[in-house]
């Protein structure tokens, strides 16, 4: 599902594992207004003030759903590969990274989170399109749709993870 245009205060709203404070101070996207809108199945972007946090935001059927997550620096690149759980895309192992999502409400609150690896810069959408170069050979025969959709559906768990 390709996420609509979304405002600055919509985006801000909608983050479900963080204080309204902590949601206010999000900085946005650089060259947030130049978007590639319809070619995201989520919005997400690193923090260019803090590059360990991360944010996602999703458009589902209850409206507009934003996660919060963190992640450790990399370290040294390797020479070995890993795999984005979201869109399944294979990278050179320092271009996959573990997020962790503090749940919503009260586990979260309590300090329990869900965690998954995900391509490090969140460009999932980009990477199932081959709007964005990958340096790992990937073998995939399915079709971009056919990605959207699975990408779309492991994206959808994460998020229900997150809000149980």
């Amino acid at each position: 599902m390709i996420v609509e245009p979304l405002t600055a205060d919509e985006i801000k709203r909608s983050f479900v594992n963080s204080t309204k404070g902590q949601a206010k101070a999000i900085n946005l996207p650089t060259r947030f207004t130049e978007l590639p809108w319809e070619s995201l199945d989520y919005l997400g972007w690193r923090d260019p003030k803090a590059p360990n946090r991360g944010y996602l935001v999703v458009r589902r059927d209850a409206g507009v759903t934003g996660i919060a997550v963190t992640t450790q620096a990399s370290g040294a690149p390797r020479r070995f590969s890993g795999l984005c759980d979201l869109c399944n895309t294979a990278h050179h192992v320092s271009d996959v990274a573990l997020f962790a999502a503090r749940r919503a409400g009260t586990a979260g609150r309590e300090g329990n989170t869900v965690g998954t690896y995900i391509c490090a810069d969140l460009a999932c959408s980009l990477y199932i399109r081959g709007l964005r170069e990958l340096d790992v050979p990937q073998g995939e025969t399915a079709s971009p749709e056919e990605r959207a959709a699975r990408l779309s559906a492991r994206l959808e768990g994460f998020v229900n993870r997150v809000l149980a």
